[in-house]
């Protein structure tokens, strides 16, 4: 049976804007979509017409780029199609059990907070890694943590959507000379755990040819709600 409290994440994008996100975005009637330097994500609802397309055109202005994200909406013929992604969302179990201690408190790796003048190194491990969207503002949606070796970043996650009683993890990137150390579930688990101490659930998105990253959040304990597409546009 469906989660009845997890009925905002079939619009994370236009939950998360509608709430936690509004002070980051801008909106025109149903529409909405983030500022550019921290996210490409957009929204219309699930029935939008063309008096929401025409807003979210107005909005992104021509020839933009409209990352819709899961948003099942197709939108009219003159809009571009850029690319068409298959996923998974996956969410924390409800159980109310805590979420997993962190994971460098017995291993000597520090887990680090990030802040603004870590942003052209979160910048240059993404630019190598290529976790996702991830442009100057991003690390404003909500807390990122890092790990450092010899002082060099070399792995990251952070908060992303935040729809009411959720939150997204995402950015979840090791460099390639740091991998296969458990960085990442050192990281994820962090975040599980920042989480769930504030009384929210954590969920996340992953793209199904991803395999290693779906193996690694199943295994600690994330679990499939719903198959998604994500989807981009660009504007007439």
């Amino acid at each position: 049976m469906e989660d009845r409290d997890a009925v905002a994440l079939d619009d994370p994008v236009g939950a998360s804007l509608r709430g936690a996100h509004a002070h980051l975005g801008r909106r025109a009637g149903r529409a909405a979509t983030y500022l550019p330097d921290v996210a490409t994500f957009s929204s219309v609802p699930a029935d939008a017409g063309a008096a929401e397309w025409a807003d979210l055109a107005r909005l992104l202005g021509p020839d933009a780029f409209a990352d819709m994200f899961s948003c099942p909406a197709i939108p009219p013929s003159d809009w571009e199609p850029v690319f068409v992604l298959e996923g998974r969302q996956l969410v924390w179990p409800g159980s109310g059990r805590p979420g997993p201690p962190d994971a460098g408190a017995d291993t000597g790796v520090a887990v680090v907070e990030l802040g603004p003048d870590d942003v052209p190194e979160m910048l240059g491990l993404v630019e190598r890694t290529r976790p996702g969207p991830f442009w100057p503002r991003t690390h404003e949606l909500g807390a990122y943590l890092g790990i450092r070796d010899r002082g060099a970043l070399v792995a990251m996650a952070g908060e992303r959507l935040r729809p009411p009683g959720w939150t997204e993890i995402s950015a979840v990137c090791t460099a390639p000379e740091a991998r296969g150390q458990g960085h990442a579930a050192r990281l994820v688990s962090a975040l599980v755990a920042r989480v769930v101490a504030r009384d929210e659930r954590p969920f996340l998105h992953v793209a199904e040819a991803n395999t290693a990253a779906l193996a690694l959040y199943e295994r600690l304990g994330f679990k499939t709600r719903r198959d998604v597409t994500f989807r981009g546009f660009r504007t007439p």
